[in-house]
């Protein structure tokens, strides 16, 4: 991990307020990594699905729909009135309550017999999902100043490869035991993280960072980026890279369910596996940012992420266009991401929670945003204006960027 060859294994001191005597080792981190995969792939799971969902509790097709808008709701208001918590609590409780509480929520969803039942319990999953963001900031904390671009890397390659391969995961679990197998088996396996994490986490030292009442904490989320232009302005850029990559990701199996290609279900989920390649960008652009490079980092990918939209306008005609133009896109979008959660984490590591967790909302939006957008431009257009679209906010992105590039304030190159 570190520049020199050596494993990331460090003390943590006093310039992030945890144990001293806590050693962030390399096996530590990517259970950071892992424990992120898990919990956000949980937001993901429904969407392949939701027809066998539909009807096995006979539910409308416009109540099927629902069933991700909620989780998806349930995950923004998480972000804002629960993440802020990890800067008034102890993180390592905090964590542990949330997966546990997690467990409970889908467990409810997989025993759920009727459609009030089930959509409740993916709310509460959507909402209790956000642990996620506890767990950047908690391991962005315990990394050293000179090392921390390197762990938000990592652990944020564990966000990625959830992400993508959330869809497939679930799709091949329920051809083989049913829908209520994936929610079954991610509560199991989140109950076990809870465990292992109640013991290797920090046990003391984990003060809270604030005095503030629940309140004032939210306000102070909100006073921040009034008051931080670099958390603005990275904000934005959260917001348009994830309205891009979600542009891609919420359509791209409409063409390839039609013709020329009529591709099943699974063969689509497995696209999941090539757009993994894109966490390999998180630990790179986590180095580059220790090294000083954010600016020239985000310039360089969103140029990528422009041109990613040039292959992927092929799509119909060549699959191998296709592969390419997801390669890109992914390496792209983690890469600033990665980036944004670094630098803003910086700004007031006492705020690690607040901060983290309003840029999130942001991505929310994005995401939200271009998935509403793309499926109904396919619709009416067709996949070419899908691309039109993608390539839009990638191209507003990197316009952002040039005119902001030597006004915005962050690390010198």
């Amino acid at each position: 991990m570190p520049g020199n060859g050596e494993a990331v294994t460090r003390r943590t001191e006093a310039w992030n307020g945890e144990d001293p005597a806590f050693v962030l080792s390399r096996g530590v981190v990517i259970l950071f990594a892992v424990a992120c995969g898990a919990a956000v792939a949980n937001v993901y799971f429904s969407q392949p699905l939701l027809v066998t969902m539909g009807h096995d509790l006979a539910m409308s097709p416009a109540l099927v729909g629902s069933v991700v808008t909620l989780t998806h709701v349930g995950y923004g208001l998480g972000l804002f009135f629960l993440v802020p918590l990890g800067d008034v609590a102890d993180r390592r409780r905090l964590i542990v309550a949330q997966l546990l509480l997690l467990v409970t929520a889908l467990a409810v969803t997989a025993t759920a017999h009727t459609a009030a039942i089930l959509l409740a319990g993916m709310a509460a999953t959507g909402l209790l999902a956000v642990v996620t963001q506890t767990l950047v900031a908690f391991a962005a904390s315990l990394a050293p100043p000179a090392g921390r671009g390197r762990v938000v890397g990592l652990v944020t390659s564990g966000v990625v490869i959830g992400i993508l391969l959330a869809r497939t995961a679930s799709g091949l679990m329920a051809d083989l035991a049913g829908w209520r197998s994936v929610y079954l088996a991610s509560a199991s396996l989140t109950a076990l993280l809870a465990l292992v994490l109640h013991r290797v986490l920090p046990r003391h030292g984990a003060a809270p960072r604030t005095t503030l009442r629940y309140g004032q904490l939210l306000r102070s989320t909100v006073t921040l980026f009034a008051r931080e232009r670099l958390l603005r302005l990275r904000a934005l850029f959260g917001l348009l890279i994830f309205a891009a990559f979600s542009t891609l990701w919420s359509s791209v199996a409409l063409p390839l369910s039609e013709a020329p290609y009529f591709l099943s279900h699974s063969a689509i989920g497995a696209l999941g596996l090539i757009g993994v390649v894109g966490a390999l960008a998180a630990s790179v652009a986590g180095r580059l940012n220790d090294r000083g490079l954010s600016r020239r980092t985000t310039g360089i990918a969103l140029a990528l992420l422009a041109a990613s939209w040039l292959p992927l306008a092929f799509t119909r005609s060549s699959l191998w266009a296709l592969v390419v133009g997801v390669i890109l896109l992914d390496l792209a979008v983690q890469a600033v991401h990665v980036t944004n959660q670094t630098l803003i984490y910086a700004l007031h590591p006492d705020a690690g929670s607040r901060l983290i967790g309003g840029y999130m909302v942001f991505y929310s939006i994005g995401s939200a945003t271009g998935a509403i957008t793309a499926t109904s431009l396919y619709t009416a257009a067709g996949w070419g204006a899908v691309c039109i679209l993608g390539a839009t906010f990638s191209c507003l992105a990197l316009a952002l960027w040039a005119f902001t590039r030597d006004s915005a304030p962050g690390p010198a190159e």
